[in-house]
C-alpha cells in the first residue's frame, strides 16, 4: 500500500507506477479510469473510490487490506467473474484499486443508449447473480454495487469489480446512491439483501433506460428519496418484471431468496432459446455415391470443437468455465473454483480421510497409470448400471432444482451453483470436513465424440495445472447406453495430491452431462470412495430429454 494524493488528470501517475490515460466514468463516490502500468506494461484499471468519512466502531481495518482479502477469497470462487485486484493505493477519504482490465465496458455505457430488451438484461442479472451467491456462501458481501462496478461485452461476459470497499455490513453505502438500498439509505447496511437490491436496481435500469430511483444532485437526497419513494412498476420489463419487483421490495425480510430469482432468469432465457432454436436436423449420412441424403448437410466439419450455431463460440458456465463433450470445467478440475480441489466445504484445505483399505474386488481396474511416486492403483471406475439402483444406507436421494438427481452421503448438498446464458450449468456437492467433491455439469452445446474432444481438451488441463499426469487412456464407455468417455488424471491442490475422475455423456442431440468425482489420491481405493462412485453412477438420473 502506498499514500499518494488524489489525481485525476490524463498522463498523471499513481503511486509512481500506473499511468492515468482515459477517464471511463465519473459518478458519486467513484471515477474510473483506464490505464496502464508502466512497470510491466500491461493494460489497467484504475477506480477512484471515497471512504466512509466516520467507520463505524469495529471496522478500522484499512481498506487496502479488507479489498486484497476480498480479492483473495473471491478469486478462487469465482475465476475470471471478479476483476483480479493488482494492487491498492490508500490515502485518508479515498483509495485507489488497480485491477486487470474486464472484457467489455461498465453498464454505465449501456445506460447511455437504448434500453435493453429483456431477454439481454436477464443474462446480465444471471451473471451477475452467479457471482453474488458465491461471494454469499464465502461471507463477501459488496455493498457498494452498481452499474459502475459491473463489466460486460457483447457475449455476455460479467465481470464485477469494488469487493471489499465497504468495511462492514452495517456501513453506509458512499456511492452510488441511486442504487442503494432502503436500509443502506437510513444507514443500517443491509449486507446480502442489500445486494439483491442493487441487482433489482440494475436490471430495471436496463430495461427502463433509467434507475428505480432518480439521482438528485446530493448524496443526502437521492438516500431520502430511495427510503421514502415507491419504486414505479417497470413497463418494459415483460417476463423480468416479477424477479425485479421481487428484489425491489422496501423490506429486506421480504424480498426473494437468490435460488427464486435464479430459477426466474433461467426459465427466461431457456423460453427465449426454445422460441428461438429451429427444428433440429437429422444426422448426416452420405450414401454410397457419397452424395448426402434428405436431412443431410453440406457444412463442413471442423474437428472436435463444438460450437453454438447462435453465438459462434464455445459453451462458457458462468463466463469462464469451457464445457468440452464431458462438460468438464478446467479450473474446477483443478482447484480453481469452490467445491474444487483446493478447498473442502469448510473452506480449508483438503484433509486426509481415513487410512486405506484394500480395494474391493467388485470394482473392476480400468486404469494403469501409477501415482507419481507411488505404486500402479488400480481406477475406482465401476461397472454402470443400465438402470437407476436403489438408494444404499447412509445415502439419500437430491432431487436438484434443475431436474436431475442423484444419492448423496448423509450430510452433503450443493457447495456451488454456476450457470451459463445457455441453460448450462454446473452443481459441485460435497459436505464440511469431507475433502472429496461431486460436480454435476450439464452442456447444450456438445459434439459427437468424447475421445476426441477430452484429447483436445488435455493440452489446457495440463497447462492449468500443477503436477498434472493423466491416469491411463482415455476411454471410450457406454454408460446407460449412451455414448460417452471416461478421463482420470492426477493434480496437486492445496500441497496435497489429488485424483479426478471424469464420465461424460450425451442425452441427445447436442446435450450432455458430465460427473467429476474428486478425492485425495491417497485416498483413492478406500471402500467408502469407491462405494460413493458406485452410488453415484447407478443412481444419476438425468433430467428427461
Amino acid at each position: 500500500m502506498t499514500m499518494v494524493k488524489a489525481q485525476d488528470s490524463a498522463g498523471e501517475l499513481i503511486a509512481g507506477r500506473y499511468r492515468l490515460l482515459e477517464v471511463v466514468l465519473r459518478e458519486e463516490g467513484r471515477a474510473c479510469w483506464h490505464g496502464e502500468d508502466i512497470a510491466f506494461g500491461r493494460p489497467v484499471v484504475l477506480t477512484w473510490t471515497r471512504l466512509a468519512e466516520h467507520p463505524r466502531e469495529g471496522t478500522r481495518e484499512p481498506a487496502a487490506d479488507r479489498i486484497m482479502r476480498a480479492a483473495e477469497i473471491l478469486g478462487p470462487a469465482c475465476p475470471g467473474r471478479v476483476a483480479a485486484v493488482l494492487d491498492v493505493v490508500e490515502e485518508p477519504g479515498f483509495v485507489w484499486t488497480v485491477t486487470e482490465r474486464p472484457p467489455g465496458a461498465p453498464l454505465t455505457e449501456f445506460l447511455g443508449r437504448e434500453p435493453l430488451d429483456h431477454v439481454r438484461a436477464a443474462r446480465i442479472g444471471l451473471g451477475v447473480l452467479d457471482v453474488l451467491t458465491a461471494a454469499h456462501l464465502e461471507g463477501v458481501h459488496h455493498g457498494e454495487l452498481g452499474p459502475s462496478q459491473v463489466w460486460s461485452d457483447e457475449h455476455g461476459t460479467v465481470t464485477v469489480t469494488g469487493f471489499g470497499v465497504t468495511a462492514a455490513t452495517d456501513s453506509t453505502r458512499v456511492t452510488s446512491p441511486s442504487y442503494a438500498s432502503p436500509e443502506q439509505a437510513r444507514g443500517e447496511g443491509g449486507a446480502p439483501a442489500a445486494d439483491l437490491w442493487a441487482l433489482g436496481a440494475m436490471m430495471y435500469a436496463l430495461v427502463e433506460g433509467r434507475p428505480a430511483v432518480q439521482d438528485r444532485g446530493q448524496m443526502d437526497a437521492t438516500l431520502r428519496a430511495v427510503d421514502r419513494l415507491p419504486v414505479r412498476a417497470p413497463v418494459s420489463a415483460g417476463p423480468l418484471a416479477p424477479a425485479i419487483q421481487g428484489l425491489l421490495r422496501w423490506d429486506p425480510v421480504e424480498r426473494v431468496p437468490e435460488a427464486v430469482v435464479r430459477e426466474s432468469l433461467t426459465r427466461i432465457l431457456r423460453q427465449n432459446l426454445e422460441e428461438t432454436t429451429p427444428p433440429e436436423e437429422p444426422p448426416a449420412f452420405p450414401g454410397p455415391d457419397g452424395d448426402l441424403r434428405e436431412g443431410d448437410t453440406d457444412e463442413p466439419r471442423t474437428g472436435h470443437t463444438w460450437r453454438s450455431r447462435f453465438t459462434g463460440r464455445p459453451v462458457v458456465l458462468g463466463g469462464a468455465l469451457a464445457v468440452t463433450v464431458v462438460a468438464l470445467a478446467v479450473l474446477a478440475a483443478v482447484g480453481g473454483l469452490p467445491g474444487g480441489d483446493d478447498t473442502s466445504a469448510s473452506g480449508q484445505a483438503p484433509s486426509r480421510t481415513a487410512a486405506a483399505t484394500p480395494p474391493a474386488p467388485s470394482a473392476p481396474s480400468t486404469g494403469s497409470g501409477a501415482r507419481p511416486g507411488g505404486t500402479p492403483s488400480a481406477s475406482a471406475t465401476p461397472s454402470p448400471s443400465p438402470t437407476a439402483g436403489a438408494v444404499p444406507a447412509g445415502f439419500s436421494l437430491y432431487r436438484a432444482p434443475q431436474g436431475f438427481a442423484v444419492a448423496l452421503p448423509r450430510g452433503w448438498k450443493p457447495l456451488d451453483t454456476q450457470s451459463s446464458d445457455d441453460l448450462a450449468y454446473r452443481v459441485t456437492f460435497g459436505a464440511s470436513g469431507d475433502p472429496r467433491t461431486l460436480a454435476v455439469t450439464y452442456s447444450t452445446q456438445l459434439g459427437p465424440d468424447p475421445v476426441a474432444v477430452w484429447s483436445d481438451l488435455e493440452p489446457a488441463l495440463r497447462a492449468v495445472s500443477t503436477g498434472y499426469e493423466r491416469v491411463g487412456d482415455i476411454r471410450p464407455v457406454t454408460y446407460r447406453g449412451r455414448k460417452g468417455a471416461d478421463m482420470e488424471w492426477y493434480s496437486v491442490s492445496g500441497g496435497e495430491q489429488v485424483r479426478t475422475l471424469g464420465r461424460g455423456f450425451l442425452i441427445g442431440g447436442s446435450r450432455g452431462f458430465s460427473l467429476r468425482w474428486t478425492t485425495p489420491a491417497d485416498d483413492w481405493d478406500t471402500e467408502p470412495n469407491r462405494q460413493a462412485l458406485n452410488v453415484f453412477f447407478k443412481t444419476f438420473q438425468p433430467q428427461a430429454d
